[in-house]
């Protein structure tokens, strides 16, 4: 049997928090298979003979616990696995209010740990908690562990207090701050550790020399700036980084950033539209990067957060919005010169490895819930979907992607991958004219096509083919976004 065969569906269990975590933090190293399971806060360890160890989180405080990672905090290097997140030790759950139920946040602690491969043995390396009922110190969101100072530098970016980057001593436990600027996800950049600077939305680089210690901030406030298309996008929520060809790669909701941070003369940092879809929040949140083929895979996720109990008018607009599905969760795979989708999958992905000539997918069918939204048990089914490593190099699935009037938006969407489809289509519902602009973008030349497509939608049913865009990411926008407008991508 294989670590593979061991893997099992984790159906929901006891775990106050906001709906459903997930399974994060995969990593195989020297054999074993780590994850923790979220909201449940335990971790686990599975080499080919089945599951050495479930850690309950007991080194960090008192049972039941909740929570363990939803970042993919994790890395490996000599036998030992160093995986972080935030638990809370004991959990607290404050129960139903008049409107939703909520939880208490005075026993959260961030935390890292290390699990000894040879001695089948977990030993919390640090933890620090801040002891209030609303508030909590900055979770632990990306570890990289630094071979030149032996040291782990970890990111923190959700929380309240001590946000940053931070190195830990893997052996003593001792921390110290490098940069005070709250950081989600980071990836190793030739000798540099690069970060994405996170105030929920995307708000530049910052990168930390792994020789010396200095640090470079790349501040970006605009995304327009940067942008090829010349527009931002709505709410750039950060997702996965990854190091590429001498380039860092930030995925964010609306596209990716790419250049070089170290170097922006040479390589500017550029922002490049990619499943933009309006308002849907479709984007690479909550889950992780994976090289493979000397490219990336990563996972577009449809259905990562959601609201069930708004508090006010703004949360139920924000509701209908965060809880319109228009497009299944796409897992594309970048090889520069192209982008192409390898995978179409259900609400979430939330982690990824490799596994000899497979990949392994944790899986969620539900979403993280917001403040007031808590509940006593996970809410989701966590599983596994296996899929072969020549996936990246198969026809694509056919995907419908159908975006509602209230979901659009002004300004330019999309950036939708044709790699591989024989036939690509728009169809355009509407009840009064509008006119369709489309515009390309050669995202690796950082070139806009000169020319704009215009199309004239009448009030009826207008299919416009997109077969001719292959090989570009198509762009498009209307010139009014009217009541009854309707958007249906077809690939096939």
């Amino acid at each position: 049997m294989s670590i593979i065969d061991h893997l099992e569906t984790h159906r929901p269990g006891y775990g106050p928090e906001w709906g459903s975590g997930g399974i994060f933090g995969l990593k195989l190293h020297r054999g074993v298979l780590y994850y923790t399971l979220a909201f449940e806060a335990r971790s686990y360890f599975i080499d080919k003979n089945g599951i050495r160890r479930i850690y309950h989180f007991e080194n960090v405080g008192f049972q039941p616990v909740s929570g363990g990672d939803t970042y993919n905090a994790v890395d490996a290097v000599d036998g030992e696995i160093f995986f972080g997140g935030w638990v809370h030790a004991p959990a607290v759950y404050r129960g139903r209010i008049d409107h939703g139920a909520t939880i208490d946040f005075r026993n959260k602690y961030s935390h890292v740990h290390v699990y000894d491969v040879d001695n089948d043995s977990v030993r919390l390396l640090w933890k620090e908690g801040m002891h209030h009922p609303e508030k909590w110190v900055g979770e632990v969101s990306e570890i990289i562990y630094n071979p030149v100072h032996d040291e782990l530098l970890i990111a923190r970016g959700d929380g309240h207090e001590n946000l940053g980057i931070y190195s830990i001593d893997h052996r003593s436990g001792k921390a110290i701050r490098l940069i005070d600027r709250p950081a989600i996800y980071g990836a190793q950049h030739v000798d540099h550790a690069c970060f994405t600077i996170h105030q929920w939305i995307f708000k530049g680089i910052e990168c930390i020399d792994m020789v010396t210690h200095k640090t470079l901030i790349y501040e970006i406030n605009d995304l327009s700036r940067i942008s090829i298309d010349g527009d931002g996008t709505y709410y750039p929520l950060n997702g996965g980084v990854a190091s590429l060809m001498n380039r860092l790669y930030s995925f964010i909701r609306g596209g990716l950033i790419y250049g070089d941070p170290l170097d922006p003369d040479n390589e500017p940092l550029r922002f490049i539209r990619l499943l933009d879809l309006g308002y849907s929040q479709i984007g690479p949140h909550r889950t992780n990067t994976l090289p493979l083929g000397g490219g990336l895979l990563i996972p577009f996720n449809t259905y990562s957060h959601a609201l069930m109990n708004p508090e006010n008018e703004e949360a139920r607009r924000a509701l209908k919005k965060m809880n319109t599905v228009v497009s299944p969760t796409l897992l594309l795979y970048i090889a520069p010169p192209t982008i192409r989708i390898a995978a179409a999958l259900g609400a979430r992905v939330t982690s990824m490895e490799r596994i000899g000539d497979k990949i392994v997918l944790a899986t969620n069918t539900q979403a993280n819930l917001g403040r007031i939204d808590a509940t006593p048990i996970d809410t989701g089914i966590r599983d596994f979907t296996v899929l072969p490593t020549s996936i990246i190099n198969q026809p694509p699935p056919p995907v419908t992607i159908s975006i509602p009037d209230y979901m659009h938006r002004e300004g330019w969407m999309g950036g939708i991958p044709l790699e591989g489809y024989k036939e690509a289509r728009i169809i355009v519902k509407t009840r009064k004219p509008v006119k369709l602009l489309i515009k390309t973008i050669d995202p690796w030349n950082g070139e806009l096509s000169s020319e704009t497509d215009i199309f004239q939608a009448t009030n009826s049913r207008n299919v416009i083919d997109l077969s001719t865009y292959r090989g570009e990411l198509p762009i498009f926008k209307y010139d009014e976004i009217t009541e009854g407008l309707k958007t249906v991508i077809i690939l096939e």
